[in-house]
């Protein structure tokens, strides 16, 4: 198997299978595939529809937390199951565009992935509210002036990574919105590619912008003590 889609959700009933559909569309005689969605404690019928959806996806395995740990834990619940060296991520509420996950997948540079790569999304158009388009912007200026890692869109769910650079990273709670500074961090490198953006059809989002802002600040402070404690040796051998 080539490449494991991890798709973490919460009370995304409405959601899920027409983007199941869409990914099978999109992967289907292209490359040997797995999906992976980790139902992260859903309180409404999220956990019935992913059965439903399995009887017509055989490449669906289902995964679900007892309660709500949120979507990094269930990211890393997905990435450690997955039985591929590939891995790619994208949010469960149908935003990102399946059909960009190939373009990512082609993207990476597999001989230097060992090294560890990220190849992740760039919404450059978004399709959110006026509100949360200029917080994100903002929070992107914040965290690139501190964290330095050359990304524009850092929070972007849509994301194609080794697995063994994911499984070496730190784990911590809200950790996925910072993968490139993590990656950075333990010497590889990030290629931001753009792709589709697309409005919220169904469902309602499950975070607030203060909620957001006030975590996303305590986190990117604890990824820059990180930065600013990995001393990476330059190593030779005598001969």
């Amino acid at each position: 198997m080539e490449l494991t889609v991890v798709i973490p959700v919460y009370n995304e009933v409405e959601s899920i299978a027409p983007l199941l559909d869409e990914i099978c569309g999109q992967l289907d005689d292209k490359l040997d595939y797995a999906i992976i969605v980790v139902d992260d404690g859903s309180t409404d019928s999220t956990p019935g529809v992913l059965q439903t959806s399995r009887e017509a996806h055989s490449r669906l395995r289902i995964l679900r937390h007892r309660s709500c740990y949120g979507q990094s834990a269930a990211i890393a619940t997905g990435v450690e199951a997955a039985g591929s060296p590939w891995i790619a991520t994208l949010d469960g509420d149908g935003q990102n565009d399946p059909a960009d996950i190939l373009a990512l997948y082609r993207a990476m540079d597999k001989s230097s992935a060992g090294a560890g790569m990220l190849v992740t999304g760039y919404r450059k158009q978004r399709r959110d509210d006026w509100l949360k388009r200029s917080s994100s912007r903002i929070a992107n200026a914040v965290r690139a002036a501190v964290l330095r890692d050359a990304t524009p869109d850092s929070a972007c769910g849509l994301k194609v990574f080794a697995r063994a650079t994911f499984l070496a990273l730190p784990q911590f709670d809200h950790m996925h919105r910072f993968l490139p500074a993590l990656v950075q961090r333990q010497g590889g490198r990030v290629l931001s590619i753009e792709v589709q953006h697309r409005p919220r059809r169904r469902g309602v989002s499950k975070y607030g912008v203060h909620d957001r802002l006030w975590a996303g600040i305590i986190d990117m402070l604890g990824v820059r003590w990180l930065q600013r404690r990995n001393r990476r040796p330059f190593v030779s051998e005598i001969k």
